[in-house]
């Protein structure tokens, strides 16, 4: 197979892992939720069958399976830093990054109703930038970039125009799903009800929750993060 494994990086609560659970519905693909982040955390990722417990064994074993088996799909945050990882140069010649933001008022608020004690880095969208602007620089292209709010809003078109850009077929019956749990995200299930609970990507009705409207603490983090998805959002694709 020749073409390249794909990794989506997101801002967390940016709707990602419903981007996940599409392309994992379509079948063709080997679907990675959030390795290099579980690689952090934990020490060691199943990857295909395989254990891993570094991030060249990893990249090694996404470049295997990519090359002889199923083409790789990986999503993963940008509330953790990946150091070693973006030391890899492999990241930028052998691999399509690709990005995902979300407008920060929402993606903050969302954030903070699962994880209240979040630090201020941990909400990803100063690191995403540095992440994007890495790949910008290595490869001397403007990486793709899509948002969470124009995955709702137009969930075909955009999803269709990621595909194109990337190589794949656009598959339009996997937008809908069976709702249930994945074994893909049971280590943090939690974060993920809201995918787990739902068939398709459809618009809803914000749940009352604190916001940067009504929250001193959420406002000062979303001042920090706006200009860095300014500078995201620049890019994204529109349809």
């Amino acid at each position: 197979m020749s073409a390249k494994p794909i990794v989506l990086w997101a801002v967390p609560r940016s709707r990602s892992t419903a981007f996940l659970r599409i392309m994992l519905e379509r079948g063709d693909l080997e679907v990675a939720h959030e390795p290099f982040s579980y690689l952090q955390v934990d020490g060691h990722y199943e990857f295909a069958g395989r254990r891993v417990s570094s991030t060249i064994e990893l990249l090694d074993a996404m470049f295997d399976v990519n090359a002889n088996e199923r083409r790789v799909f990986a999503k993963d945050t940008s509330d953790y830093k990946y150091t070693q990882l973006l030391e890899d140069h492999r990241l930028f010649s052998d691999v399509i990054n690709t990005f995902m933001i979300r407008e920060p008022h929402g993606a903050i608020s969302s954030h903070y109703a699962k994880n209240p004690k979040a630090t201020l880095d941990e909400y990803g969208f100063e690191y995403l930038h540095a992440i994007f602007d890495a790949v910008r620089s290595a490869t001397g292209e403007v990486p793709l970039v899509i948002d969470g709010d124009d995955l709702v809003a137009n969930p075909e078109a955009t999803v269709q125009a990621y595909c194109s850009r990337v190589g794949l077929e656009f598959k339009p019956e996997a937008m809908h799903w069976n709702p249930g749990d994945q074994n893909k995200w049971q280590r943090t299930t939690r974060w993920h009800s809201e995918v787990a609970e739902s068939s398709g990507l459809e618009a809803r009705a914000p749940k009352q929750r604190e916001t940067p409207e009504t929250n001193e603490h959420l406002r000062r983090i979303a001042e920090h993060h706006q200009p860095f998805y300014d500078a995201l959002a620049r890019h994204r694709i529109t349809t």
